[in-house]
């Protein structure tokens, strides 16, 4: 059975050594050395966390001559992006409703003086 992008991803973002790799690479494209430099791991682990992200697609590697840069690939992320908006009109509608309670509880201290 296939697992879909949004699970692919979504499993790739549970690592949060994996979402710190992906936060470095916003900055632009590095090494596995440059990667790996701030964790207290191997670099044979390190790769294991980029196989995954290249897996998910939200990473991709170039070759120039020695040079083997990885880039982010941000199309997954808007997928996850997706599927967490149709959540916020939930977490809108429970605010409001929160806002609504609050007002209410707040009418009758204004009209005692209270």
């Amino acid at each position: 059975m296939a697992t879909d992008q949004l699970s692919t991803t979504f499993a790739a973002l549970a690592d949060p050594t994996r979402r710190a790799i992906l936060a470095r690479l916003t900055e632009g494209e590095a090494t596995v050395n440059e990667l790996a430099a701030p964790f207290e791991v191997s670099l044979q682990a390190v790769s294991k966390h980029l196989k995954v992200l290249e897996q998910a697609g939200l990473i991709s590697r170039g070759r120039t001559r020695q040079w083997r840069p990885c880039r982010l690939e941000a199309a997954p992320l808007a997928g996850v992006a997706g599927w967490v908006a149709e959540y916020r009109r939930f977490w809108e509608a429970g605010f409001d409703r929160l806002d609504e309670h609050l007002r209410q509880l707040q009418a009758p201290r204004k009209e005692t003086g209270e």
